[in-house]
């Protein structure tokens, strides 16, 4: 079919980088007992503090470090509620997706007195890296080359999780603290500074999926921008049982119908029903985990 080709594949790698990093943030989370829900909130703070950065500093590499820190300072605060106040984690993340929604609209208004939406045409997006040699392979140089230096750091990112959950000791410490935090206190564990570190961590994944977001993908800013991606990346994380390969299989499937959805509105196909694509999985999904929640709880 005419809409199916490689740049299809290319695109699929190009969209699925905040779902990705985002659910390997979640499953940060999730190894320590903590179901973070406020993913969309930390990806939209990441993405307005990008294009904040980019405008004042002019430096995309300090964009991407303020994207990162921005997130960073809301990721204290759910660890500070959740962890020091024992609040209800859930609570504390849907407060966070909306605190994230209500301040960045606020800012835009009062930094650049915009609404709904700030683009700069001067504005310098995140390069394209055109890798040596393999450029020049057909098929796979089209596939492979040419994308922002964050959509290969966020594979990277996957193997280095993998890594560091099955193959380090302060990895196997996380794990323990995420099966039992109590018996892990009983073996010395610091099992508090644990948690806290690793819900930072998710909070600089997120910071760098809303970097690729607004500066990697479409060069600006609008209200709500991450339109779901945080609670795509959250089944993406679930579906792939916070394994860091399997939620790349996954983030990868929700990947691919987010292009799919952007290619078929080429083909005079309603904008409405093609946006329905990634979310429509997204409930298909659901149902999948749903049955197979069930029956691991008939088994035992």
């Amino acid at each position: 079919m005419e809409w199916l080709d490689w740049s299809l594949i290319s695109s699929t790698i190009r969209m699925v980088t905040p779902i990705l990093l985002a659910a390997l943030g979640g499953a940060l989370c999730s190894r320590v007992g903590i179901f973070n829900v406020g993913l969309e909130g930390l990806i939209l703070v990441g993405a307005f503090s990008a294009i904040v950065g980019n405008h004042f500093t002019g430096s995309l590499i300090l964009a991407v470090l303020i994207a990162a820190a921005a997130s960073v300072l809301f990721s204290l605060l759910f660890s500070y509620m959740t962890i020091g106040l024992k609040a209800n984690e859930i609570v504390v993340g849907v407060a966070i997706n909306f605190l994230a929604l209500g301040i960045t609209t606020f800012a835009l208004r009062a930094i650049f007195d915009v609404k709904g939406a700030f683009y700069d045409k001067d504005m310098a997006g995140l390069p394209r890296l055109e890798i040596p040699l393999i450029h020049d392979i057909p098929v796979v140089g089209e596939i492979i080359s040419g994308h922002s230096p964050l959509v290969y750091l966020a594979f990277l990112a996957a193997i280095l999780l993998y890594i560091f959950l099955y193959r380090t000791v302060t990895g196997f410490r996380v794990l323990a603290v995420g099966m039992n935090p109590v018996a892990a206190r009983s073996l010395g564990l610091k099992a508090t500074r644990l948690q806290v570190m690793a819900i930072l961590l998710c909070g600089v994944l997120c910071g760098v999926a809303g970097a690729q977001l607004s500066l990697g993908q479409v060069t600006m800013f609008t209200e709500g921008m991450t339109a779901g991606r945080g609670f795509i990346a959250l089944v993406a994380m679930m579906m792939g049982q916070s394994h860091p390969l399997g939620i790349l299989a996954s983030s990868l499937l929700f990947g691919f119908m987010d292009a799919l959805s952007i290619r078929l509105q080429g083909f005079s196909i309603p904008t409405q029903f093609t946006s329905m694509l990634p979310y429509v999985l997204t409930i298909a999904a659901m149902f999948f985990l749903k049955e197979k929640n069930r029956g691991v709880g008939s088994n035992q």
